[in-house]
């Protein structure tokens, strides 16, 4: 990859929708990394309608900008449901944006206006953004040119923005396991808002505009911290909450297999799409990850495994049929082969994915 943006080695980046919990360990990753493809990271611009409080020294205070000795860090309360917003966000250049913000998936049925606000308008706000500040560069480079027998030739602003899609694009009946090649149809609003913004992704790369990677991210387990609104969220809460002392309600059949990656690997496809060569997407901009293809009943054996048959008695089944049928309707598995090919690595196994939470996130300790 190319960084063309910039006439130095320093980095600029843009995390929107940087107060989530991908958001929050990307930040931590990026500040201890220092560095995206071997350019210093100086200017990192944090975007998100709220942040939480800073629990750590690697989770900036959202009250005002901070620093590092190698980092400059702006803190944005910002809403990409409007355009002028996408605008002052992209006029500092950055050169590599992580568009990570989303009206998750139950939100978004139920929230049918929001939904398509946030997750279709954001998306196109934000490329337009890009494209008029990439036309307004180089208008005012061609009247620099114009004006000067000797000009300094400014190379037309075309960042990296990685976008984080969904396996939700994809809608039933399915294959035993989905092939790349499998052709997305959602069926649900969120799925669909996510494949307005792949196809968005996609022409505005072709056209120039923009250099995209879209990674359509397996359901992220096990998440720390709170529930959310996405009808996904009961996979972390059956493993988060027992390993804490605390029950949980199973909301579908035991039988149901679903797709998983832990969020160390979800960090990894972030910043391993923040460098990939282009040319070898092709494109087709928006891959599907690599993952971990379980029953709920084989993450129910992995958590006795890993913490014995006390946490597992503190799961509770209470099923409704609103989260049944919406997951019953998303893919269970993927071969992920063009991932593999293009670098992208995964969990090996859910008792792997349950012990990378409790190293990150309980110290090492658990209720059993």
């Amino acid at each position: 990859l190319c960084f063309a943006t910039q006439a130095t080695d320093n980095m600029r980046v843009l995390i929107i929708g940087a107060g989530g919990m991908l958001g929050r360990k990307l930040t931590q990753r990026l500040l201890s990394d220092g560095s995206v493809g071997g350019r210093a990271l100086r200017y990192l611009t944090l975007a998100d309608v709220a942040h939480p409080p800073s629990s750590s020294s690697s989770s900036p205070s959202a009250s005002s900008p901070s620093s590092s000795s190698t980092c400059d860090i702006q803190i944005e309360t910002v809403n990409v449901a409007a355009p002028e917003v996408c605008t002052h966000l992209v006029s500092s250049r950055p050169d590599l944006i992580f568009h990570l913000a989303a009206i998750v998936s139950g939100d978004a049925e139920r929230n049918f206006d929001r939904g398509y606000d946030i997750n279709m308008h954001g998306m196109i706000h934000l490329l337009d953004a890009i494209r008029h500040t990439s036309s307004s560069a180089s208008s005012s480079s061609s009247a620099s040119s114009t004006s000067s027998a000797v000009g300094t030739v400014t190379e037309r602003y075309r960042p990296r923005l990685v976008f984080s899609s969904s396996t939700a694009v994809f809608g039933s009946p399915f294959p035993h396991a989905i092939p790349d090649d499998y052709v997305p149809a959602p069926l649900t609003s969120y799925g669909t808002q996510k494949l307005i913004g792949e196809l968005l992704l996609a022409d505005y790369t072709r056209k120039g505009f923009v250099d995209g990677i879209g990674l359509r991210l397996p359901t992220i387990s096990v998440r720390p911290g709170l529930p959310n609104a996405a009808a996904s969220g009961f996979f972390s809460s059956i493993i988060r909450e027992p390993l804490v002392g605390k029950e949980a309600l199973l909301p579908v059949l035991e039988g149901t297999r679903h797709w998983h990656a832990s969020p160390r690997s979800a960090v990894g496809f972030l910043m391993h799409a923040a460098t990939l060569d282009g040319d070898r997407v092709g494109p087709r901009r928006s891959i599907n990850m690599p993952g971990i293809s379980v029953t709920v009943t084989e993450q129910i054996e992995a958590l006795q495994r890993v913490a014995g048959d006390g946490a597992v008695n503190r799961i509770k089944k209470q099923l409704d049929p609103f989260v049944q049928d919406m997951v019953s309707r998303w893919p269970q598995a993927f071969e992920a082969k063009r991932a593999y090919d293009l670098g992208f690595t995964a969990d090996k196994d859910f008792d792997s994915i349950i012990r990378a939470h409790i190293e990150d996130e309980l110290n090492g300790k658990v209720c059993h």
